[in-house]
């Protein structure tokens, strides 16, 4: 068995882990960071950074690259599939409270691999890939983590461990913390074509929710292909929704001629909205999805996975080189993300996922009058904006103690 020693082990190596791995390198702090893939996952699902991820990824010099790799979204829709009617948010409407006033889209990615490439390059920094963690075990001075390679068991004493490990965290579950929540009934079915829906579909912008009472969806563009996510019947069976006919089916209710449509990627995925109990256990933290859930209407998920991890390492730049009280300042990051997922981030997407699927019934109605009243009063609309990109939650969240 090889033995290591570090200050902080980090479990994933997808934008949650990839963005704490850089921020404590790039602090002087020793980071091993594990990834039980051979390299970072080619996921399709999140692909939305808000301005202040813009913002926080901008210290490390990465924001322009990501800009480069992807594309401008200062505008944003929600439309009514049967009426088309359009309603429009110019994010542009908040440049003065963000120097990044709009979306970038571009697959999460290519964030993971410029991280996780560039963090080698920082002293103290170790980066692990085909490295499973498979357990853990803590005391008051220290946690010793457990990570399998092809060819042995790899034992890392460490001062704290970070679970960024996803949905199915192998950390949270040795936690055995509570994850509060629901999962969705219908799944969720996205699928990715080069096809030009922007020529098809009148005052299409880079981002769209389209409500429906019987078929929601949401149209995203990234530099190369246009993505749309669909809602799809639990009992239907994953290969039936997989197969070309159900592609034609929706294809030919969106832009017509669904045929001669063709897709790159065809996904299927349950969606839940979920909370652990806790973020912190002693010397083991969990951030991003290992810790929260939410549906992707809105493009929370990674950026809230990406504000986790910036909180959470500021407090350990704070205790490392600054001198705070350990306790102290975990204690304040447990609060503060965990007020914020509560209060913001589940409650955001669940609304935002409601008016998409409440199509025609006398709910939605009352929800788009709401929305048509705030898009026509400048300062509603400026305080939806701020809430939608997320600047107004981590306002908020400085004030938690």
């Amino acid at each position: 068995m090889q033995h290591l020693k570090t200050q902080i082990v980090i479990a994933g190596a997808g934008p949650v882990g990839s963005v704490a791995a850089y921020f404590l390198a790039s602090n002087g702090i020793d980071v091993i960071l594990l990834e039980s893939g051979c390299d970072c996952a080619l996921d399709l699902r999140a692909s939305t950074f808000h301005p202040p991820t813009l913002e926080m990824l901008d210290q490390f010099g990465i924001t322009e690259k990501l800009i480069e790799k992807g594309l401008k979204a200062p505008i944003y829709h929600f439309r009514e599939r049967q009426t088309g009617e359009v309603i429009d948010f110019d994010m542009g409407e908040i440049s003065d409270h963000t120097p990044f006033p709009y979306r970038v889209q571009c697959e999460q990615y290519h964030l993971s691999r410029m991280l996780s490439d560039s963090v080698r390059n920082l002293p103290g920094a170790d980066v692990r890939f085909a490295h499973r963690v498979v357990g853990f075990d803590q005391d008051q001075t220290g946690v010793d983590v457990y990570a399998e390679n092809p060819q042995e068991i790899v034992q890392i004493r460490a001062d704290y461990l970070i679970g960024a490990d996803g949905s199915n965290s192998i950390i949270r579950k040795w936690l055995d913390t509570d994850f509060d929540g629901f999962t969705y009934p219908e799944k969720f079915l996205c699928y990715t074509t080069t096809e030009p829906l922007e020529q098809k579909l009148p005052n299409l912008c880079h981002v769209n929710y389209v409500s429906d009472p019987k078929e929601w969806m949401v149209l995203l563009r990234v530099p190369s292909l246009w993505r749309v996510l669909v809602p799809a019947k639990e009992e239907q069976p994953d290969e039936e929704l997989l197969a070309d006919e159900k592609k034609n089916d929706v294809f030919d209710r969106l832009v017509g001629n669904g045929e001669n449509v063709e897709t790159a990627h065809r996904t299927i995925y349950r969606v839940h909205q979920r909370v652990a109990k806790r973020f912190m256990h002693d010397r083991v933290a969990i951030i991003g999805d290992a810790a929260h859930l939410n549906n992707p209407i809105g493009g929370f998920g990674m950026n809230s996975g990406i504000h986790d991890a910036f909180n959470l390492c500021d407090k350990f730049a704070r205790i490392y080189n600054k001198g705070a009280d350990a306790d102290e300042a975990l204690g304040i990051f447990e609060r503060q993300r965990h007020k914020t997922t509560h209060d913001f981030i589940q409650a955001q997407t669940i609304r935002n996922m409601q008016y998409l699927a409440e199509g025609e019934s006398e709910e939605h109605k009352r929800r788009k009058e709401e929305m048509q009243r705030v898009h026509s009063d400048p300062e509603a609309r400026e305080g939806f904006l701020l809430r939608q990109s997320m600047i107004e939650s981590l306002k908020q969240e400085k004030l938690v103690a």
